[in-house]
């Protein structure tokens, strides 16, 4: 029987019906606590006895309490009243969708800023582990002054709870509690896989997503008929109809858009809300949609390293297409010169104070790091004759703040020698060690910069004066145009570009500005010094952003591939670079006299071969792997891979059926992902602000050797119990990395004099060893299985070498030279990964293709 006004539900009074459904009836209610009108969801006693039906309606208050974002409607309380339970939520003016689609198709405009709120209010829920699976226009409404809600999570699946991990948690999906073979849902917006009774994850709301932004474009639904059946029918066999013709026609890259959330496959959709919220993004700002938006659909094959040179040219062509890209959003039209034509690596550019005179630092052909000067309108360039030194910043007096010897550490990010030499060239005069970034003031008498000092990022302005410090890694630092601010990139695990932007405000307290974003390089005040520009997307898939000092955010610019911004002038033109970054694995097993390409998709990085050399396990770190990245599985023949989950791989359990994996939650924490059958555990994580990517198995399997830093100390190399998730440190702090031996009683690593020691796993005293044989550039891999061996590499240029050194000869052998069949954009040759008989290797090959262009007309 409905309830009557004046009803009490606990402390809530009855004001009177909101509506009801298929889950309860929902009532307008006043909690007489606190003196506020609630919206009170009530499931009816006599159905409170079905135990399916109650436990459903649990689950719903359970999955929508735990989530908090703007576009999912807030739950306050629930509670049972005279055997009837209920939920308690936030009250809403306005309407759901579907009433706004009684009147047909809706504005492009509208339809995706609808559809951009759905997005992300989905993308928050799927972080936290939960699908909604009955998405439909009647589970979303539209307030009065016009935010998306997303309701109803009663047919929502929990994924397996996940106590350590952080707000950007995933955890890995449980079986569904439905019995196999159910179908939840609602014909019309049902994935293929929920009609077919099987698993359904977050990829099934993207196809529900995908099905509501058609019918709001089109006004009908995609694949409606006559019989709930024959809907269904048609979601398994039939693809949607094209769009009718309409006064307002539908821009190109919003039905991309649409038909890449309808695949009928769930590994051909988007893989996460957060990707197509990122790209309905670029149009949620279009004032007049039916002009068409060009935009290229998504390449999903892997280019051959041979053809990245063309791909690159073609990337470059699409990049003078910005403008037009743009265009319908506003009423310029960018223009792009470009100003470096030589294929290579860009890693500083500057305007200088003349704003015709352009400055930058590269890297062609593997060749050394040079600089070169240029004019606007000429295509004669100058070098400087100054080599081995990255551009940092030139001052408003005409002296360049340079990076000496600079070690690539992630991106185009270097960390080198600060020091300072004229603008026409000269003998740069040292100034500070270990500077990941500097930056001039605007009246050219001193300097802001970033240096690392013990594992701190220290950032001081002026030189001496500390601002700002922390464990993570501090990029891209650029002052204020009035001297006030200063802005930089804050990335929170060491050797990943992934991060936030940052502001160091007047008050002289940071504030982030930004969500974090899986890669980020590229910063500059706007002009007006209202806003940070900056460059930041998936992967490397990068698109320039603008961002307010309030946080507010919008998209200048994007074009195929991605960009990197350097600096913009006073009169508002940009120096960027239109660039790709990739990383190819190759592979060699015995009996081959050639490497194998083993790579997957855009950004693959190896960490382990398998303990019978038949296998490598590695880690996707591009566009296609999503803010947590993906583990992959792939066999040495180049069978195809086999995804195991998110995180970064670490290494092979010693039976081969785990992988160590770390995912880059707040906090971060280590994962063991079985190779077969089974299900991934979390491990306890006691309190690391980080955990370093060395991590390594005891040979009895059960137990792990890893680096990490606690909150505010330096890392240090740490024992854990995979079975009962006890810690225990083996080396003092400073020491964060080091190499296990084979029978695992001793961790080999360099002490703070620089030379080697062997320290106890077990506890007690380290020992010095002799460095004999040892060379400081030996980068140690692994011991073999005889126990004496032990398997390192050298850098060779941009190749590397492979050695095996006899730990008691103390000879070196080597094993082979390690240089890829195609050597096109090389960086370097990283990651190298050996079996334990040494027969067996795999190593990444580090591209990277940039053109520099001066872009006018962005705003």
């Amino acid at each position: 029987m409905p309830l009557a006004p004046g009803h009490r539900l606990g402390p809530y009074e009855i004001l009177g019906p909101l509506g009801a459904g298929g889950m309860g009836e929902v009532y307008r209610a006043r909690d007489t606590r606190l003196g506020r009108e609630v919206a009170v969801k009530v499931l009816p006693a006599a159905y409170s006895t079905d135990p399916d039906r109650l436990r459903r309606f649990e689950q719903e208050a359970r999955a929508a309490a735990a989530l908090n974002h703007p576009n999912i409607l807030v739950i306050y309380d629930v509670g049972t009243h005279e055997g009837s339970p209920y939920v308690v939520s936030e009250l809403l003016e306005g309407s759901v969708l579907r009433a706004r689609l009684t009147g047909g198709a809706l504005p492009p405009k509208k339809a995706v800023e609808i559809a951009l709120d759905v997005a992300r209010g989905l993308a928050a829920a799927h972080a936290k582990g939960i699908t909604h699976r009955d998405l439909k226009p009647e589970n979303l409404f539209v307030t009065r002054d016009g935010r998306v809600k997303i309701l109803d999570f009663g047919l929502a699946k929990l994924t397996q709870p996940d106590r350590e991990a952080g707000s950007q948690s995933k955890a890995p999906t449980r079986s569904t509690d439905t019995d196999p073979g159910m179908i939840l849902g609602t014909a019309g917006y049902m994935a293929p896989e929920q009609i077919r009774g099987g698993p359904a994850d977050a990829r099934a709301d993207i196809f529900a997503l995908g099905a509501v932004l058609y019918e709001m474009l089109s006004g009908r639904r995609p694949f409606h008929k006559a019989t709930p059946v024959e809907t269904m029918n048609a979601i398994l066999n039939e693809d949607p109809p094209e769009f009718p013709p309409s006064p307002r026609p539908i821009p190109p890259a919003l039905e991309r858009i649409v038909w890449h959330c309808l695949e009928k496959d769930p590994g051909a959709r988007f893989q996460s809300a957060r990707d197509v919220a990122f790209n309905l993004e670029a149009l949620s700002g279009l004032s007049e949609p039916s002009s068409g938006i060009a935009r290229p659909a998504p390449i999903r094959r892997r280019a051959r390293p041979a053809l990245l040179a063309a791909a690159l040219l073609l990337l470059l062509v699409a990049a003078f297409a910005l403008g037009r890209v743009l265009a319908p959003a506003c009423n310029y039209e960018p223009e792009f010169a470009q100003v470096s034509f030589q294929p290579g690596a860009v890693f500083g550019a500057r305007f200088a104070p003349d704003g015709e005179t352009y400055v930058y630092s590269g890297s062609w052909g593997g060749g050394p790091m040079r600089l070169f000067s240029g004019r606007m309108g000429s295509p004669e360039k100058r070098e400087l004759g100054i080599q081995g030194a990255s551009l940092l910043s030139i001052s408003s007096k005409g002296e360049m703040a340079l990076s000496i010897a600079p070690q690539r550490i992630f991106g185009a990010s270097t960390r080198g020698t600060l020091a300072r030499a004229p603008l026409e060239g000269g003998a740069p005069r040292e100034m500070l060690p270990n500077v990941l970034g500097a930056d001039w003031s605007p009246d050219g008498s001193t300097m802001a910069v970033i240096h690392d000092v013990d594992g701190t990022s220290r950032l001081e302005y002026p030189i001496g004066r500390l601002r700002y410090e922390s464990k993570a890694i501090l990029t891209d630092l650029r002052i204020s145009p009035d001297g006030q601010m200063v802005g930089f990139m804050f990335h929170p695990f060491r050797g990943d570009d992934r991060g936030t932007v940052m502001v160091l405000g007047r008050d002289g307290k940071a504030r982030t500005l930004t969500r974090e974003w899986s890669s980020e390089a590229g910063l500059a005040w706007s002009p007006s010094g209202r806003e940070i520009w900056f460059t930041a997307g998936p992967g490397s898939q990068r698109v320039l952003y603008a961002v307010s000092l309030s946080g507010a955010m919008r998209v200048v610019g994007r074009a195929p591939g991605g960009l990197t911004i350097h600096d913009v002038a006073r009169d508002g033109r940009v120096l960027l670079a239109a660039d790709e970054h990739r990383a190819d694995i190759y592979g060699i097993v015995p009996g081959d006299e050639r490497e194998r390409n083993l790579t997957w998709l855009d950004f693959s990085v190896p960490a382990d071969i398998s303990p019978d050399g038949k296998s490598v396990v590695f880690t996707e770190e591009g566009a296609a792997a999503g803010l947590l990245y993906q583990v992959f599985l792939r066999g040495m023949d180049g069978t195809p891979a086999i995804r195991l989950g998110e995180g970064e791989a670490i290494a092979f359990s010693p039976d081969g059926h785990q992988v160590l994996t770390e995912v880059y939650t707040s906090p971060p924490k280590l994962v063991l992902l079985p190779t077969g059958a089974g299900e991934p555990r979390a491990l306890p994580n006691p309190g690391f602000d980080q955990i370093h990517i060395n991590g390594q198995w005891m040979p009895d399997g059960e137990s792990i050797v890893f680096g990490a830093s606690e909150h505010g100390k330096p890392p240090r190399c740490f024992v854990q119990s995979i079975k009962t998730g006890a810690v225990r440190a083996i080396t003092p702090e400073g020491i964060g990395n080091g190499v296990l031996s084979a029978r695992g009683d001793t961790l080999y690593a360099g002490g703070p004099d620089r030379q080697p020691y062997a320290f106890p796993t077990n506890g007690g005293p380290p020992r010095r060893l002799t460095g004999k044989g040892l060379e400081p550039q030996d980068t140690y891999l692994r011991f073999g299985s005889d126990g004496r061996t032990v398997y390192l590499t050298q850098p060779d240029g941009q190749f590397a070498k492979l050695y095996r050194f006899d730990a008691l000869t103390r000879r070196r052998t080597l094993v082979r030279e390690l240089r890829p069949p195609d050597t096109s954009g090389l960086l370097g040759v990283r990651n190298v990964v050996v079996s334990r008989d040494g027969r067996t290797i795999a190593y990444m090959a580090r591209r990277y293709l940039a053109k520099l262009y001066v872009a006018t007309g962005l705003r």
